[in-house]
């Protein structure tokens, strides 16, 4: 055979025929099959196996791989090796995904879209999981999981629901600006190439001396902001589903590689104490006069999968992959996400998910504490210390047996004793939370149409909302941003809703 290749079990061991089975044959052709055909059983148990669990959210994604170049020295705010010199490289992989649609749904849906990053840095991963919009539904994290309920599948009909999606908001008004956004022309970006991504919550970017600044991420497409409108993007997702996945694709076959810019906003502790927003509060906005941006890098995507299960699906994302020199903050919501992530991973992929190939880190990796489990694939640290010895004096034993002492720099710096004390806490409601959305509803207020095309969305989603109680009190909310906006709104639906009734 050419280059001497041919069809073995996994085992290695080599079979006749990939297209038989061994069957014990009648007169007809036909016959019982036998335990012996080993291919046949391994193709056919491999086969109901083949599929991990889907994400709960962000199913449906692009994925691909590229570098990112640093565009200045940043050490005067982070300790971070891959930002600490002018044009250092860092492989990077990217994954931007719908969020609450299953695997198999249009691209184009209306929908907040996540934007996740693996950075392989020389000091280990640095995972960025962002969003394509600045701001978030809730900044309580105990909402999270009920937040994505309601914006999926109805327990009993298993339809999606336009009453459990409204009377969520409606219940948790403080996402209101995140509700403008969607329903504005972002809710349907063009494609990935085409749309922004921000960190949303607030990270420390720390140095050795235990100093910090915090700071929020802003990743901006070079390729120009470009949205589709409701119909289009109903349009393409009867015709091309997959629409977002092609287009990155063909993009990058084409050497058509995209870039981003990507900026931060820095903040001292003083200045956050002050500020007039809680600066870890994700449905808030820094002030970008007050606070300018800083490029301190280039994202570019130039290179495709070479295979999309081991490439993207298995790509294990989370906020707590940091390395040295940033960290997280108090914000409540991303305090959650530290722990949501990584358990997701272990769920879906294996507790030893950090060794496949798409999360390996390229830096070197000694985490004897860390061992055994299902699908172990290296040699498991021999016989390393499997426990903590003294770090201070370690016996001779411990150090005979490989015990290396911990000299990194810790990743954390301790949290700021102004955020408070321990206390069973919910997040109230006030007329805060109106202004900048009110604020973003006069801007969008200076393109044309927008304002009425927002509207015609929103009437869209509630035109399936049956509880006319529940109508009213969406009308009222959006009322808090704007009085014209909340009476438009509901002059339109109910308009619509007495049309189809007649």
């Amino acid at each position: 055979m050419a280059d001497d290749k041919y069809y073995t079990l996994a085992e290695g061991c080599p079979f006749a025929n990939n297209a038989s089975a061994v069957l014990m044959r009648g007169k007809q052709g036909s016959g019982l099959g036998l335990l012996q055909d080993t291919q046949l059983i391994e193709t056919l148990a491999h086969f109901s196996r083949e599929r991990i669990p889907e994400r709960v959210v962000h199913a449906k994604a692009v994925g691909s791989y590229g570098e990112f170049e640093a565009t200045r020295d940043c050490s005067d705010f982070t300790s971070a090796s891959f930002l600490n010199k002018v044009g250092k490289k860092t492989p990077v992989l990217q994954r931007v995904s719908t969020v609450g649609p299953e695997s198999g749904s249009a691209d184009t849906s209306r929908d907040v879209h996540g934007w996740a990053m693996k950075f392989y840095t020389d000091e280990g991963n640095q995972d960025f999981v962002f969003n394509n919009t600045p701001v978030f539904f809730i900044r309580d994290p105990l909402k999270f999981p009920s937040l994505n309920r309601s914006h999926k599948r109805h327990p009993q009909t298993h339809l999606p629901d336009a009453n459990m999606f409204w009377d969520f908001h409606v219940g948790n008004p403080e996402g209101i600006h995140q509700l403008l956004i969607l329903f504005s022309d972002r809710g349907t970006p063009k494609s990935v190439r085409y749309m922004h991504s921000y960190s949303g919550h607030t990270y420390k970017f720390t140095k050795p001396d235990g100093s910090f600044k915090y700071a929020k991420i802003h990743v901006k497409t070079q390729q120009g902001v470009e949205n589709l409108s409701s119909q289009e993007a109903t349009r393409i997702a009867g015709e091309d589903p997959d629409f977002m996945i092609r287009d990155m694709f063909e993009a990058i076959e084409r050497g058509e590689y995209p870039t981003w810019n990507i900026y931060v906003q820095l903040m001292s502790p003083e200045e956050a104490e002050n500020y007039k927003w809680n600066i870890f509060d994700m449905t808030k906005v820094w002030s970008h006069t007050e606070f300018p941006l800083q490029q301190i890098g280039r994202l570019t995507m130039n290179r495709n999968p070479q295979n999309y299960f081991a490439d993207i699906e298995q790509a294990a994302f989370s906020p707590s992959t940091m390395v040295p020199g940033i960290a997280a903050s108090a914000d409540p919501v991303l305090q959650a996400r530290l722990f949501a992530y990584p358990d997701a991973a272990r769920y879906r992929l294996g507790v030893n998910y950090q060794q496949l190939p798409t999360n390996a880190a390229k830096a070197q990796v000694y985490c004897p504490f860390q061992r055994d489990g299902a699908m172990r694939f290296d040699d498991n640290y021999g016989g390393d210390p499997n426990y903590v010895g003294s770090w201070i004096k370690p016996t001779k034993f411990y150090q005979d047996a490989k015990g290396i002492r911990a000299s990194a720099l810790a990743l954390h710096t301790d949290h700021e004793k102004w955020v408070g004390e321990v206390s069973a806490y919910t997040s109230e409601i006030t007329d805060d939370d109106f202004v900048q959305p009110a604020a973003l509803w006069e801007v969008l207020g200076r393109v044309s149409g927008q304002q009425d095309r927002v509207i015609e969305n929103l009437v869209g989603s509630l035109t399936g909302v049956k509880y006319p109680e529940l109508r009213r009190a969406v009308y009222s909310l959006f009322g808090r941003v704007n009085n014209n906006l909340g009476f438009m709104l509901q002059e339109r639906t109910e308009a619509v809703i007495k049309t189809v009734q007649n």
